[in-house]
């Protein structure tokens, strides 16, 4: 399988209910510059170019900027609102208003911002269901390095210092080339990891 287009991911999003159904319900919330991100898209991309069909989520991260309202204690009420929508759906829901200081970051100016200074381009992809029920991809660093089943830091990550470990961890623990075999992972130098 290949796939070159957002709209060949939009696509695939589009045709899976359940999907369609997360991104309807955090639609309706009606927060500002509010995405599904990371892993919902990222997963789903790969497992279709691996040939295999949905697979439970470890999160579903629901990403939105609001300055007037940087309470940790908001999001955990939106979470709590998404699970009466979605019951056991793993909801993580984060203002990015705030998650500069939890990332020791300089403030972001807005979702877009936040999501492009994630630790890997791959991941570095949202999606939201508009006014018009239609599909929007937001990917700051493109969508190369996702379809072609890359995983490499953002120019954020890849300029931060030798000793900062953030995204080599992340490598470690998500194991994402033993999850599918095709994906291929990139040190911060280049080197591509075993």
């Amino acid at each position: 399988m290949e796939m070159k287009t957002e709209s060949e991911i939009t696509e695939i999003i589009k045709n899976d209910p359940w999907m369609m159904n997360i991104l309807q319900v955090t639609a309706e919330l009606g927060l500002p510059d509010c995405w599904v991100c990371a892993g919902f898209v990222r997963n789903k991309v790969w497992n279709h170019l691996h040939g295999r069909g949905r697979e439970p989520m470890n999160d579903i991260d629901v990403v939105y900027y609001d300055t007037s309202d940087t309470d940790e204690e908001t999001e955990k009420k939106i979470e709590l609102q998404l699970l009466k929508s979605v019951p056991h759906a793993p909801w993580s829901v984060k203002n990015q208003a705030r998650m500069h200081e939890v990332n020791g970051d300089e403030p972001y100016a807005s979702t877009a911002d936040a999501i492009s200074k994630f630790p890997e381009t791959a991941t570095s992809v949202a999606v939201r269901m508009n006014d018009s029920q239609a599909l929007q991809l937001l990917a700051p660093w493109g969508i190369k390095d996702l379809v072609n089943l890359e995983v490499r830091p953002t120019p954020h990550f890849k300029e931060m210092p030798p000793g900062y470990t953030v995204y080599e961890k992340r490598i470690q623990e998500k194991g994402w080339n033993k999850k599918w075999p095709m994906v291929k992972v990139f040190s911060r130098g280049g080197v591509l990891y075993d």
